[in-house]
């Protein structure tokens, strides 16, 4: 017997049939991957490699790139820091790679100084030496101030003493003593006359 819509319970309180099984009832258990035939699929673990298989290893961009600082860590300052809507993959690398140049050109003429001065630890001052004597470096950091780094060595050929001024009074004592001599004859002579004369 069909029965009407109208004629239907449409009360929500009402019991219906749910098109859903009962958890109470069976229900066949889940065939394995091994019970499927060839044509299944295997399953697949994290990182789509197969479930219980050897994980790779991991090789970060910097290996990649022979870099010894970090791209990952670059790349997020760049995404977090909003310099652009958006950042390239190259982006991260590139900067990594200038960034080591800088600090090893750095540390190679501040290690330099720090042997020439007898020392074997690189403190402000021979990073100051390295940055002031280099003609590149000291553009880039023309504007910065290293903290205890002190200034280069430089004193003003004016206020040096002049070497010249130091041998013309020299030059000039040695007339005198000469002009002494003449004034002692002088002296003889007079006495000289003096005794002739009876005086």
């Amino acid at each position: 017997i069909r029965i009407s819509s109208r004629h239907q319970n449409t009360n929500p309180k009402s019991p219906t049939k749910s098109p859903l099984p009962r958890p109470d009832e069976h229900q066949p258990p889940d065939m394995d991957a091994s019970a499927t035939g060839a044509g299944a699929k295997a399953k697949k673990g994290a990182a789509g490699r197969k479930a219980g298989g050897p994980r790779k290893k991991s090789v970060t961009r910097s290996v990649k790139a022979g870099l010894q600082f970090p791209v990952g860590r670059i790349g997020r300052y760049l995404k977090n820091g909003r310099y652009a809507k958006r950042v390239g993959t190259g982006a991260p690398v590139y900067l990594a790679a200038v960034l080591e140049y800088l600090a090893a050109e750095l540390l190679e003429l501040a290690g330099n100084a720090a042997k020439d001065n007898k020392k074997s630890r690189i403190v402000p001052r021979h990073l100051l030496l390295a940055v002031r004597n280099d003609q590149e470096l000291g553009r880039l950091l023309a504007g910065v101030t290293i903290a205890h780094g002190g200034v280069l060595p430089n004193i003003n050929p004016v206020l040096l003493p002049k070497k010249t001024a130091e041998k013309e009074p020299k030059e000039g004592k040695s007339p005198k003593k000469t002009a002494k001599s003449p004034k002692k004859a002088d002296k003889k002579i007079c006495a000289a006359k003096r005794k002739k004369c009876g005086g």
